[in-house]
């Protein structure tokens, strides 16, 4: 995707003059944007980690290619087998939510380990490199399946318009001439080596001339929305406003909403979508108010070995000060953080919630969109209830 007329993709592998292999892996570090726009270069295993866990970079399908070039990071400093299973194992437990990780893990081991030692470092690189790829054209169908939907929705809306009446507001009137689509979190390109997924048909939407709106949630408490979402949508030109994260169902009640799309960090073979917190309750609202939730994945993001997301879905809990601090510009230009809560107050913070399969009407793969009940018949075909291919 573009920034400032430049083409940018969320990760890449930096190159040392002189030397056959890559010697750090490059990433866009979120946790800056979006006022200031920094490149990373991360060295070594260690950093990879610490990238994921601080979520520098974050996203399921980013933090699934992260951590395969986190093992060809690995490579660089040893590449026995027992070395490989550690780093490995360490790249597991960074996030516990998002399969993709595991997925990739999983691959990238079962691929270098099979080689001899002497060929292992560059087969890593080579498999990073081929997974960055495969991403960004998984979430390209996802995007070309997505936009179909959006043109039906908006030929529907066309179809059935009526002229506001004269105590319409003048939102609701704006919002009668454009498709409005809300999403939660950030599902966009930065979430992704590029494209992303929930934002993908949005962006191949606005670009095929769809009028169209988005509504971001600011998604507490990190923030995704406000500072992720609505940056990478300015970016790319697209109507966009942010809303807090409580107004979407007020938006509903007055027809101010057409669809909702999220992603997903792992989604069960029976449809059962764990995304960040608040997915759920936009899920509820939506569906009071009749209209269609869309949940948008790459097909690595399926975990067909677990149904129930509720039970089986490890939520990961993270730090407290997330949510007892802010943190923004002030007046000056500096970046500073400021205590929103009571010192000593309790604080918890679970980062990801569960949406039933009942409130889910279809879910985008790069394979087309699915009713939860036809996603087991998808797990089969791919295989994804058994260990990475």
């Amino acid at each position: 995707m573009n920034i400032g007329q430049q083409q940018f993709r969320t990760i890449w592998p930096v190159f040392a003059a002189g030397q056959a292999l890559p010697q750090k892996v490059a990433v866009i570090d979120q946790t800056l944007l979006p006022h200031d726009l920094q490149i990373a270069e991360l060295g070594n295993l260690t950093q990879m980690i610490q990238a994921i866990k601080q979520m520098q970079v974050r996203g399921a399908p980013l933090i699934g290619v992260a951590a395969a070039y986190g093992m060809a990071l690995a490579t660089l400093t040893d590449v026995s087998t027992a070395a490989l299973q550690q780093a490995a194992a360490q790249l597991l437990a960074s996030r516990p939510t998002a399969v993709n990780l595991r997925w990739a893990v999983e691959r990238m081991l079962k691929h270098v380990l099979a080689l001899p030692e002497p060929e292992r470092a560059l087969a890593a690189w080579h498999e990073a490199a081929k997974m960055a790829d495969e991403d960004v054209e998984v979430n390209r169908a996802i995007g070309q399946h997505g936009l179909a939907l959006l043109q039906g929705l908006w030929a529907e809306k066309q179809a059935a318009a009526i002229l506001p009446e004269a105590t319409a507001s003048e939102g609701q009137a704006q919002a009668s001439h454009r498709l409005n689509i809300l999403t939660h979190c950030n599902a966009g390109w930065l979430a992704t080596v590029d494209w992303g997924t929930a934002l993908a048909p949005i962006y191949l939407a606005h670009e095929a001339g769809l009028p169209l709106h988005v509504w971001v949630d600011e998604t507490r408490p990190r923030n995704q929305g406000a500072s992720l979402t609505a940056w990478e949508l300015a970016q790319h030109g697209v109507p966009h406003t942010v809303i807090s994260d409580n107004a979407g169902g007020h938006l509903m009640q007055h027809g101010l909403v057409d669809c909702v799309i999220v992603g997903a960090d792992r989604v069960t073979r029976s449809g059962d979508v764990c995304n960040k917190i608040g997915t759920y309750l936009k899920a509820l609202a939506a569906v009071d108010n009749q209209l269609p939730f869309y949940v948008a994945v790459p097909s690595p993001t399926i975990d067909g070995r677990i149904a129930d997301g509720l039970r089986e879905i490890p939520i990961e809990e993270r730090d407290g000060d997330e949510v007892s601090f802010i943190s923004g510009l002030a007046a000056d230009g500096s970046r500073q953080s400021v205590r929103l809560t009571p010192i000593n107050t309790p604080v918890a913070n679970p980062a990801f919630d569960v949406t039933p399969a009942r409130l889910v009407t279809g879910i985008i793969t790069e394979h087309g969109c699915y009713c939860p009940q036809e996603l087991a018949g998808l797990v089969a075909q791919l295989h994804l209830d058994a260990a990475a291919e």
